[in-house]
């Protein structure tokens, strides 16, 4: 400390009085603090505005820069694109059917297991052939890689490409009575709906929100080394499919009622299915088929049975039918 403000000091301690120069102490000693603070952030930001893009700058600053160095446009930042489900693969099992609570929910639940496996029963008024849901969605919606409720119901709101909307999960439920039904669309919030809706969300009890579990939908074959062949295909269905579907793909019955489905013909999914589409297909019989033996067909067999099971004639898409 310099001798003169040392005597300064001193003689305020032993006047213990007011004095002017107080104020230029304080002011002085705000001023240095100030450039302190100031002089840095003044540095930073100067470097933050040179990096800044030239659209974001004043016009008075563009003029400066050279014309050969001012970018044609500058993407907008905004929210990030939505490019489907995340990613993560997640194994997980559904509950145990012994589990199914109790009270209004339990009884929901119940009724929707119900219509999943016997809706020509339970569902009648809305089916107009002789399938039911579990034909496509095996081992009462539980089979991994055959279109799971239990993958399916947290997927959803989703946007489908085939209505070009966002769709609920009650939406999706009456698309399949539509379609893979051939009949009508059940009432939003009925019974049916409800159930069906009430099987799928206890069966998803525990599952991630917005994940792809594994196992989810029908598995996606790689493009085949040859495109698919019906003549190929009849013989695969001959050796593979007819014991149960019948050689002529009109399914088995038992006591007037199909222990295997038709696969074509007028108890058929309509031409609006999804399994209409040759690589859905091929995928669900590659897994599943033959029945209790899935993955036993090679790919490219999945692919010409497929090819040859949807070469039949069938009910018509119902979007192509004039009101």
């Amino acid at each position: 400390m310099s001798n003169w403000f040392s005597t300064w000091l001193e003689n305020q301690k032993r006047t213990r009085s007011f004095h002017p120069s107080w104020i230029l102490l304080v002011v002085a000693a705000t001023l240095v603090v100030a450039g302190i603070v100031w002089i840095p952030a003044a540095l930073v930001s100067k470097a933050e505005y040179d990096r800044l893009p030239s659209a974001a700058l004043p016009a008075s600053d563009k003029a400066s820069i050279p014309s050969d160095e001012i970018p044609a446009a500058v993407e907008q930042p905004g929210f990030p694109a939505r490019t489907g489900p995340k990613t993560i693969r997640v194994d997980f099992s559904p509950p145990d059917v012994d589990a199914i609570p109790g009270g209004k929910f339990g009884e929901a639940v119940r009724l929707g297991r119900n219509i999943f496996n016997d809706t020509q029963t339970y569902a009648r008024a809305y089916v107009g052939n002789a399938l039911n849901c579990v034909n496509c969605h095996l081992d009462e919606g539980r089979k991994a890689d055959s279109a799971p409720l239990w993958a399916a119901f947290a997927m959803f709101p989703a946007y489908r490409d085939k209505n070009q909307k966002v769709n609920s999960y009650e939406e999706r439920l009456a698309g399949c009575f539509r379609y893979s039904m051939n009949g009508k669309v059940p009432p939003p919030g009925s019974k049916e709906l409800v159930a069906l809706m009430s099987y799928s969300y206890w069966m998803a009890t525990g599952a991630p929100v917005g994940v792809e579990l594994k196992g989810r939908g029908y598995p996606k074959l790689a493009e085949p080394r040859q495109p698919p062949d019906v003549a190929r295909g009849k013989k695969v269905y001959e050796a593979n499919c007819a014991i149960c579907h019948g050689a002529d793909g009109q399914g088995t019955q038992v006591s007037g009622r199909y222990v295997f489905p038709p696969l074509w013909g007028k108890d058929s999914f309509n031409g609006g299915a999804g399994m209409t589409r040759v690589e859905t297909a091929a995928g669900f019989i590659q897994a599943n088929m033959p029945l209790g033996k899935g993955g036993t067909l090679s790919e490219q067999e999945a692919w010409d049975v497929a090819k040859y099971m949807n070469s039949h004639p069938r009910p018509v898409d119902p979007r192509l039918v004039k009101s």
